[in-house]
């Protein structure tokens, strides 16, 4: 359901919000290899996350990017709308531009309240409570 833009995002904030901080920056080249992302399509991602403040950055001489404690607050399904646009969620797995609840695909029956509580996860859902959950042992991200 995500799309492999979204994911790399959702990767590369996951691992700034475990290893960075205002005073322990890390570059886009330096981020690529521990979450498998090619160092291009990581940097113009962390740019475009930047520009709407869901990461921090600093040009220059120890910059880097890293995330703030506002940062961490940022929920999930707002870096996938900054990634992937407002409707990718919402919009019909089959991309039927009428398909809705009185006129629905073949797969919405299927795949609607799964995608309703998959979207409503991601709304309610903030950076910051999933790297709990990697500090407490609940889940992993490879470091």
């Amino acid at each position: 359901m995500l799309s492999n833009s979204s994911k790399y995002a959702l990767k590369a904030v996951l691992y700034l919000a475990v290893n960075s901080n205002e005073n322990k920056k890390i570059l886009a080249k330096d981020l690529s290899e521990p979450i498998n992302v090619p160092k291009a399509y990581i940097s113009k991602l962390l740019q475009e996350l930047s520009r709407h403040n869901m990461v921090s950055s600093m040009r220059g001489p120890g910059g880097g990017f890293y995330l703030t404690a506002d940062n961490r607050s940022i929920h999930l399904m707002e870096i996938i709308n900054v990634i992937d646009g407002e409707n990718r969620l919402t919009s019909c797995m089959l991309s039927l531009g009428k398909c809705n609840e009185n006129n629905p695909c073949p797969l919405h029956k299927l795949l609607g309240d799964t995608k309703t509580n998959f979207v409503k996860n991601l709304e309610e859902t903030t950076v910051q409570d999933l790297v709990l959950d990697i500090q407490e042992g609940n889940s992993f991200l490879p470091l």
